[in-house]
């Protein structure tokens, strides 16, 4: 029996080169059986469009701060962008903090953020998912992520550019309607600061980019492959955390977006719809997760992090990767809890990341399970 083959039964650790970080995998853990809590089942029969919702054109927004911009949304046809109407960053200049006392300044420190906060909606649908999006649409979105990230790494005082989206009433989404957001800030986040802080130990050891290296061993392996393209790859990581956790991988080496060409941007589009086509066809429900883009800091962040020029090139490089983080486990309405131990100890699953891989690996990515209950007339949508 081989040591991945033993893997798949017994209860071991794996280290998670990126976050350098150690996790508890239990296989065994899997099979008990499960008394607690259940979720409602996510509402997947939503209208085209809501009179209701914040989101959706031509309705009108809540706590739009006068003269900035319009109470109402426009009646966008594609992608929608607008400040975030509860932003968790505020420009610097707003409200700043007093000096703080230096009495015990090593136990109570403080310092002041700022930065924008940016929401995108992804098509003026309000039942549109990325899952059932055409990737020419979802290409749409990719172009604003690329615009937005061009323009906010631009400001000299914006030191990371994080794009996320949480999926879904489970991952906290306050509106079901499709959408994404941007927070940009004075400083780098500390999960993108180890990420940064593993890339250049890797490569003072190897002299190499370690995700480039990781994925060339994954495509040899073939264990925890999810689905590709000519131009990415999305696998289960060997140190995946959550049930059916996907990194997304370029297969070249790019540090952000701003480095993605036409060919990059349409192999990233068309592997966003194969990953959450998978997703949604798993439990056939509209899956939930946080997905975020990781990528280099903007120019100031790099040059605050290496004391050099913002103009010096990078020997290491940063490889842009997306998570997605799903909280299911068994069913649409089981999902993994991160408490006691994990909270308290060490991350613990309960799955490997090859079974996981393999069940992913073996669903649709082009059919959406939707599309044949409506061929059927299973499915009926929410009146307008």
């Amino acid at each position: 029996m081989s040591h991945l083959e033993a893997e798949q039964n017994v209860p071991h650790r794996r280290f998670n080169q990126l976050t350098q970080s150690w996790i508890l995998c239990s296989p065994h853990r899997a099979k008990r059986p499960w008394q607690g809590q259940v979720e409602k089942p996510s509402l997947d029969s939503l209208p085209e469009y809501d009179s209701k919702c914040f989101l959706c054109p031509r309705n009108q927004r809540i706590n739009v701060q006068p003269g900035l911009e319009s109470p109402f949304n426009p009646d966008y046809s594609n992608t929608f962008v607008f400040t975030n109407d509860f932003s968790a960053l505020l420009p610097s200049n707003n409200n700043p903090l007093p000096p703080s006392s230096k009495e015990n300044e090593e136990l109570f420190q403080s310092e002041q953020v700022g930065g924008v906060c940016k929401v995108i909606c992804f098509s003026p649908r309000h039942d549109l998912t990325l899952s059932q999006m055409k990737v020419e649409d979802i290409r749409k979105v990719v172009d604003t992520w690329k615009k937005e990230y061009e323009e906010l790494a631009a400001k000299e005082e914006i030191l990371y550019v994080q794009i996320f989206e949480n999926r879904g009433e489970m991952m906290g989404c306050s509106n079901p309607h499709p959408h994404c957001q941007i927070w940009s800030s004075s400083f780098v986040p500390q999960d993108p600061l180890t990420e940064y802080q593993s890339f250049n130990s890797y490569f003072e050891k190897k002299k190499s980019c370690l995700l480039c290296d990781y994925l060339e061993m994954e495509l040899k392996k073939a264990e925890r492959i999810v689905t590709q393209n000519d131009g990415f790859v999305a696998l289960v990581p060997y140190w995946a955390l959550w049930p059916y956790e996907v990194l997304v991988l370029p297969k070249r080496h790019l540090r952000n977006l701003t480095e993605f060409d036409e060919e990059s941007s349409n192999q990233f589009s068309d592997i966003l719809n194969k990953v959450t086509c998978k997703y949604d066809n798993l439990f056939q429900t509209s899956f939930p997760y946080s997905m975020g883009l990781h990528q280099s800091p903007t120019p100031s962040g790099l040059k605050e992090l290496k004391g050099e020029s913002s103009n010096s090139s990078e020997s290491s490089g940063f490889h842009f990767h997306v998570h997605f983080f799903p909280p299911l486990l068994r069913s649409a309405t089981v999902k993994k809890f991160m408490v006691g131990y994990e909270m308290l100890a060490e991350p613990q699953r309960d799955i490997t990341a090859e079974q996981s891989a393999e069940t992913l690996r073996n669903l649709s990515e082009s059919v959406h399970y939707r599309s044949k209950l409506l061929s059927e007339g299973s499915v009926k949508t929410q009146p307008q």
